[in-house]
């Protein structure tokens, strides 16, 4: 056995240990079969076996990577069947594929889990896939069979369809099965994909991803076999609160990845309806047929409008932190510059302090009273108002202007 010690391209000081089996070799291979697992010696010794059966039968040149942190006979079990291991401290299942990457020397890759539950004999159809161009395949439970037992009734009727149903309205897409732990993606797209979850989250952040980078993907049926005597799974481990638990992680991780688009969508409506009502108020009282518009439908417009533009705002700011719309970032750093978005400012907060100038002048004139308000000074303070968003906002961007040049370089 070779043992190759190497430090944490990412977190320096630690250590990782990469341990090959006897007549090991270095060479590049098609695919690359990559698992985190963790206590698994009552089944890793088999699923090795599967792998690499699986292999033969796809007829694909491959590596069987095995990321490990565990406390049990798990590695020199995965050794003994001609598996490789990755040797890494306990920091969750998505900073073990982060962990894994330099490792890796296919240029497709599998993911998934080594407790049995997935049937890797039978990975030739995701090969396929690969060779038809795809850069991400999700397996599907739902397309392929469950056996009894292996899914919670909660998670089959409910939790999963709930949340494929969210995703696929939220990212047009269209799986059947978001939550499946097999998956298949090319080297080329993972760096793209970039993970950053560190825990079992960064799974729904992959297909999250993928639907936001248009990545070209594909569904493979699958079998979903229940766990093996004496296994107990993660969600059996936790207890009743795992699946809700895991519903809610899900939600949080689609509306962090697709904040941009409903609040640029929600925003813009919110800021055209609001300009509606302040502009077309601005003169004074309008009565359309039986229904009149005052002071109030005004204060409802200015409303609007000062959410809608904050909305919209934060929502390019949520693209341009999250990187995953490189082309509409460069156009946009073009458009919204420095000096541009000073220049905006000043002139909104200028027009909006021009028409306070009559409010002031009138409260000034009544000996320090004022009676009502007027319209056109309703606007005024729309547009100073929207002249410090801007001023802010000019501000943030190019602080993110100054971060993505930083990690580029």
């Amino acid at each position: 056995m070779i043992q190759v010690l190497q430090p944490s391209p990412s977190h320096g000081t630690a250590a990782i240990e990469h341990l090959l089996p006897d007549n090991a070799n270095h060479r590049a291979v098609e695919l690359s079969i990559v698992i985190p697992a963790m206590n698994e010696e009552i089944t890793v010794g088999e699923f090795i076996d599967w792998c690499k059966e699986g292999l033969e039968r796809a007829q694909v040149s491959g590596q069987i990577l095995i990321v490990d942190s565990s406390t049990d006979n798990t590695p020199s079990i995965v050794l003994e069947h001609g598996g490789e291991v990755l040797r890494t401290p306990k920091r969750g299942v998505g900073r073990a594929y982060i962990d894994a990457i330099p490792y890796i020397r296919g240029k497709w890759i599998l993911m998934g889990d080594a407790d049995l539950t997935y049937d890797f004999r039978e990975i030739a159809p995701f090969v396929q896939e690969f060779r038809k161009g795809a850069e991400f395949i999700m397996g599907s439970r739902f397309r392929g069979s469950i056996e009894k037992g292996a899914m919670p009734k909660l998670h089959r009727y409910f939790g999963t369809p709930l949340t494929n149903w969210i995703l696929n309205r939220i990212y047009r897409s269209n799986y059947s099965d978001i939550h499946c732990g097999i998956r298949g993606v090319t080297r080329e797209a993972l760096e793209r994909i970039n993970i950053t979850s560190e825990g079992w989250e960064y799974a729904s952040e992959m297909v999250l991803k993928a639907a936001r980078l248009k990545l070209t993907s594909a569904e493979v049926p699958i079998k979903f076999y229940r766990d093996r005597e004496g296994r107990l799974s993660h969600h059996r481990r936790v207890g009743w609160r795992s699946p809700w638990l895991a519903g809610w992680v899900n939600l949080k991780v689609m509306l962090v990845y697709a904040a941009d688009s409903f609040l640029l969508k929600a925003g813009l409506v919110l800021m055209v309806i609001g300009l509606i009502l302040s502009l077309g108020l601005a003169a004074g009282p309008v009565r359309i047929w039986k229904i009149g518009f005052s002071l109030h439908w005004m204060l409802l417009g200015v409303t609007c409008t000062t959410l809608g533009y904050s909305s919209i705002q934060i929502g390019i700011l949520a693209r341009v932190m999250h990187g995953l719309k490189s082309r509409f970032v460069e156009r946009l750093q073009k458009i919204v510059t420095y000096d541009r978005g000073m220049i905006g400012s000043a002139v909104l907060i200028g027009a909006g302090l021009v028409l306070l100038g009559n409010l002031a002048f009138d409260y000034l004139k009544r000996g320090l009273q004022l009676e009502a308000i007027s319209h056109p000074a309703i606007l005024g303070l729309l547009l100073v108002m929207l002249g410090f968003q801007t001023f802010c906002f000019t501000l943030l961007m190019e602080m993110a202007k100054r971060v993505i040049s930083r990690s580029r370089h």
